[in-house]
């Protein structure tokens, strides 16, 4: 909040928005507020490559609801592209009835994983609605009252969730503080570039340059975290970037006939 309302009063774009595009600008942040919320619990509960990875089925969503609500084709490439996803998250998960009893025996509870993998599959559900909200609206409602939006939401759907968990305290150490912080000015810096690029680039070539964020994950994690994904992450991550990259590379190339 603190970032944004200079920028919306610099702007001189209000802070109610067109009044034919506030439902849809509640949506987004509503949608946008409950995806970024399961992406955290996912990062919480297994491991950064994997929740990543997941979360990248995206593409595959946002092509679906496009077609349902935007009417927007949804071909037997798109169809391809939906079960190379589906089997790059199998991968990930490794179900014991799948792979077998030693699948499940990983260093954190396989509880936990599979905890993290759904809420992973839930934060590309609603990224994937938020994204198509986004291009409904296109380029008539400014950027960052869109992303005013989302902070607000936000901010009001994690206070409910707080108290209701009994959860609403500060960290006890200082740098969990600063974690914190760190956390909100960098998620705010994606959710700024993110949004822009969807507006002045082709939603293809944004998706392709986003699979980046799996090679990031990856290097982050092994760095940072001193935790090496196994194969199976790096398989599943194959066929998930694969899927995204397809369909990133056909909508590009559809759009520039």
């Amino acid at each position: 909040m603190l970032v944004v309302i200079p920028c919306l009063i610099y702007r001189k774009s209000g802070f109610i928005g067109p009044k034919d595009q506030r439902i849809f600008l509640v949506l987004r942040g509503t949608l946008g507020s409950i995806a970024m919320i399961l992406l955290y619990y996912a990062f919480q509960t297994t491991s950064l490559a994997d929740a990543t990875v997941i979360s990248f089925s995206c593409p595959v969503f946002t092509s679906i609801f496009a077609c349902i609500f935007l009417k927007e084709k949804y071909g037997l490439w798109d169809a391809l592209f939906t079960a190379f996803t589906i089997i790059g998250v199998i991968f990930i998960v490794r179900p014991p009835f799948l792979f077998g009893s030693n699948a499940s025996r990983m260093s954190e509870s396989y509880s936990d994983h599979l905890k993290g993998t759904f809420a992973s599959v839930g934060h590309a559900v609603f990224a994937a609605l938020t994204l198509v909200i986004l291009r409904k609206m296109g380029k008539s409602v400014d950027y960052f009252l869109t992303i005013w939006y989302y902070v607000v939401v936000g901010l009001m759907v994690s206070t409910i969730i707080l108290f209701i968990l009994g959860e609403w305290s500060l960290p006890y150490c200082g740098l969990d503080r600063l974690f914190l912080m760190l956390i909100g000015l960098f998620g705010l810096g994606g959710q700024v570039f993110l949004t822009k690029a969807i507006q002045i680039e082709k939603a293809g070539l944004v998706a392709l340059m986003r699979t980046m964020d799996v090679v990031f994950a990856f290097i982050f994690q092994i760095i940072f975290l001193n935790d090496v994904p196994t194969w199976w992450t790096v398989g599943g991550a194959l066929f998930v970037v694969a899927s995204s990259t397809g369909a990133a590379i056909r909508k590009w190339c559809q759009s520039s006939k």
